[in-house]
């Protein structure tokens, strides 16, 4: 595995944890983990792709090795920390954005708020979820209102094989060397001996904000870069699109110039799954542009 090192920044008033691979004289590439996911997950994708970059991946706001927010997680908040990472690292260029899911619906919105700041954009599995109807929301509300009643709390677990198994319930490609590998980022053992997930359970609360397509494509009509989007086959997200391809084609329509490329023999976690295909993926549209 390619070494990496760990830097700490406030961001946002946060102690925010940053895993770096790679030389700071290479070009700069920013990867953002999906939900409740950490930086070392990237570790598979960073040790297949070619040693000509920098990268710089952040554990999000109460997740891994970041302190936790002090209220609810909202999308600006990432959109916030963020701007202010791509501020330290790379002021005067624009970076290459490598998100997935959440992530990548994070990086989509950010090329599109500030497009001078994004050299490119490359999203796994992130092009946003299905519009929610307006009705929902009073349930959704509701719902909120009644968790935070209530303290979050994770399940803890005996040993890390505990975790190993819960990742693997997850995913079922995850092989048992990867597996491990995550378990020690994803949790931690206590004093007591037992291993809690690394992360604040508050990220379980539903969102009571409801996700509006027609927002996410006003802010992707304003990118400028060059986007790839890659889905995994055998996702639920890659399933609807190949279900809907009306909708597909919408969201598609929302860039000025976009790549597609589909992962198979993989689910939703594609830079697990298939962290080769993915890193030629990206090494080849990175070589086009």
């Amino acid at each position: 595995m390619k070494k990496c090192r760990s830097e700490r920044l406030t961001i946002c008033g946060l102690d925010y944890h940053l895993r770096l691979w790679g030389e700071r004289d290479r070009p700069l590439m920013v990867m953002l983990h999906g939900w409740m996911d950490v930086s070392a997950s990237f570790q598979f994708l960073v040790d297949a792709l070619a040693d000509r970059w920098q990268v710089v991946a952040p554990d999000w706001r109460g997740c891994g090795l970041t302190e936790w927010a002090q209220g609810s997680y909202y999308f600006p908040d990432y959109l916030a920390d963020l701007d202010q990472i791509l501020l330290h690292y790379s002021a005067g260029h624009p970076v290459h954005l490598v998100g997935h899911s959440m992530g990548g619906n994070v990086a989509g919105l950010y090329a599109g708020i500030r497009p001078e700041r994004v050299a490119s954009l490359i999203s796994l599995e992130g092009f946003g979820m299905p519009d929610s109807a307006a009705d929902l929301a009073p349930a959704r509300y509701l719902k909120w209102l009644d968790q935070r009643r209530e303290s979050a709390v994770f399940k803890l677990y005996e040993d890390f094989s505990g975790v190993e198994a819960r990742l693997k319930k997850t995913n079922s490609n995850l092989t048992d060397e990867k597996a491990a590998f995550l378990a020690q980022h994803w949790a931690r053992q206590r004093e007591d001996g037992k291993v809690e997930l690394l992360g604040d359970p508050r990220h379980k609360w539903t969102n009571p904000v409801l996700y509006r397509a027609s927002e996410a494509l006003a802010c992707w009509r304003q990118i400028r870069a060059p986007v790839c989007w890659i889905s995994a086959k055998d996702s639920m997200l890659g399933r609807w699109f190949e279900s809907d391809k009306a909708e597909k084609a919408r969201r598609m329509a929302a860039f000025r110039s976009i790549r597609y490329d589909t992962v198979t023999e993989s689910g939703h976690m594609l830079h697990h799954d298939q962290p080769a295909k993915v890193a030629q993926l990206i090494e080849t549209f990175l070589n086009e542009i």
